[in-house]
């Protein structure tokens, strides 16, 4: 299956799964990966792995914005397969590990079912292996503050509210932020377009979701990677405080 990979600047790359994105950050022959889809994108993954001209091998470390399993697929087979590490914050490493799960129930998602476009997505989660049981064995916490020493030299930004230990990525030279599920552009179940939070079913503790696009509005930067949806250009900053005034 062919990947929609969309070369956003030199050595980033957006690609679009099965309903969520990953990023691949490229630095010679060594990549980093920022999420990995669903379970069932796994051939998508490595199909935008060739397409950038590198493979799985190549790969330096895995990051996680948050252990979703529409994020999380293929983290723990890269690992298993290849020993590529994958990091997390802190928070997050349990949740990986699947000590506890903060994902939006089955029963919350029927009681949703009447909202427009909440069924296909069920559907599409499910056939994609959004409830399969899929822990990362040995997910590692990251192994220092500020930018991490991978292609692209990210730096994790903790944005807790979806998850506990949610992180976006920010890459500063580049004007890039890697906003995973704390900021998004568009999801099957939102009927807006454009910087959103996502619907509220979704969120662990909304409210710790609303006042981190605080942290995501004092950012700079230029080009938003989001975990849903198309990228959005245009000042990291309007794009947060857009997204706070719609979820007030």
């Amino acid at each position: 299956m062919r990947a929609d990979v969309h070369h956003v600047v030199d050595g980033t790359y957006l690609v679009h799964g099965s309903n969520t994105n990953w990023v691949i950050l490229t630095e010679g022959d060594a990549v980093t990966l920022v999420d990995t889809g669903y379970p069932g994108d796994r051939e998508q993954l490595l199909a935008s792995l060739a397409e950038v001209g590198s493979a799985p091998e190549a790969v330096a470390a895995v990051l996680i914005t948050h252990a979703h399993n529409d994020h999380l697929g293929s983290a723990e087979y890269l690992r298993a397969t290849y020993g590529t590490p994958v990091y997390l914050h802190e928070a997050e490493v349990p949740h990986a590990r699947r000590e506890f799960l903060h994902q939006v129930s089955i029963g919350t998602v029927l009681k949703n079912g009447w909202r427009p476009g909440v069924l296909p997505w069920a559907v599409h989660a499910l056939r994609s292996g959004g409830t399969a049981q899929i822990p990362v064995t040995a997910p590692q916490a990251f192994p220092g503050a500020g930018a991490l020493d991978l292609p692209g030299r990210p730096v994790p930004v903790h944005t807790p509210g979806h998850t506990d230990g949610h992180c976006a990525y920010h890459l500063p030279g580049t004007g890039v932020l890697i906003s995973g599920d704390a900021l998004v552009s568009g999801h099957p179940t939102s009927r807006v377009a454009g910087p959103q939070l996502l619907p509220d079913m979704f969120h662990h503790e909304r409210s710790r979701a609303v006042a981190s696009l605080d942290v995501l509005a004092g950012l700079e930067g230029e080009l938003l990677l989001p975990g849903h949806g198309p990228v959005h250009r245009g000042p990291v900053g309007d794009a947060a405080h857009r997204a706070r005034e719609r979820a007030l």
